[in-house]
Parts: C-alpha cells; structure tokens; sequence
C-alpha cells in the first residue's frame, strides 16, 4: 500500500473511532486530497473537490468538521447519531454561529460525551450547525443553564464565507 493509501486508512480509521461507527469511507471517500503540516509532515486538512472537510487537531488527533465535512457525516450516520437537536426559536441564532444553550435542547444522541463533535438540527433534521459538546447527552436535557454545545460553525456563517 502506497503512502496516499495508508494514509486514507489512518483517517477513515480515526474518524470511525471517533463517531462510534463505520463512517469513514462515507465522509472520506477515495477522491480525497490530503494537505500535510510542513513543519512535521503530519496530516492537518481533509478537503474533497477543493472544498475542505475536516481538520485534524494535534491535541487529541481527532477531527474538527467543516459544514461541507458535517453534512457528509449526517447522510453518512443513523438518525440522531451524534446530533443536538435545538427549538424552534432558537434556530437562526445557531444558524448564524451562536452557542446552543442546554435549555434550548429539545432531543439529543444520550451517547455524546462532553468534547464530541456534533452536528445542531432542527427538529426536521435540518443541519444547523457543528460544534463541540460542552456537556454529555443525559445533561443537555436535565440542565436549563449554561452552554451544551459550543458553536464552530453555523450554515449561514458558513455561506457568507463562501461568497467573500
């Protein structure tokens, strides 16, 4: 196996660890460009069609999506895998990059832990947004203060960027 190769399957392997399913092929397909860290020859970006879908982070080695990146892996995931889903009232505000607040969460995978990569929904599974989870599943839905999801990236933040 060449380089490319082995490479391809460390990520697939690494985004499978990290959303608990076999998901890597769906999110990363062979077509894939890989960019490499120039001072240490690491892999740092996964971009497909020059669309950039994910980074990955030195400190843990885990993955930050992109929106492109999160919409592959919601097609890619069983319903509610990995998902927040926020209120109604609530959804521009996400939609443009605000945190989701845990009294806004009306459903949630009971399976993320504080740190996961998750995607923001409505409540139609409609991509809202990607963040970090800040609390775990069970306590997005027993608190009604503080911030369950902090907000990398919201769908609207994300299509400005794309028309600068």
């Amino acid at each position: 196996m060449d380089k490319q190769g082995r490479d391809l399957h460390r990520i697939r392997a690494i985004v499978n660890y990290q959303f608990d399913a076999d998901v890597g092929a769906s999110l990363f397909p062979n077509a894939v460009d890989l960019a490499y860290s120039s001072r240490t020859g690491r892999i740092r970006h996964v971009s497909l069609g020059g669309r950039l879908l994910a980074t990955l982070r030195p400190p843990d080695g885990l993955f930050s999506l992109t929106m492109d990146g999160a919409a592959r892996l919601k097609a890619a995931l069983k319903p509610m895998g990995f998902r927040v889903v926020a209120r109604r009232e609530v959804e521009d505000v996400i939609r443009g990059g605000r945190n989701l607040f845990a009294r806004h969460v009306t459903a949630v995978d009971e399976g993320i832990r504080p740190g996961s990569e998750v995607l923001i929904t409505t409540q139609d599974d409609v991509l809202l947004a990607v963040g970090k989870a800040v609390l775990s599943g069970g306590e997005m839905l027993a608190f009604k203060r503080g911030v369950a999801v902090k907000v990398r990236r919201g769908v609207d933040e994300a299509k400005s960027r794309c028309e600068r």
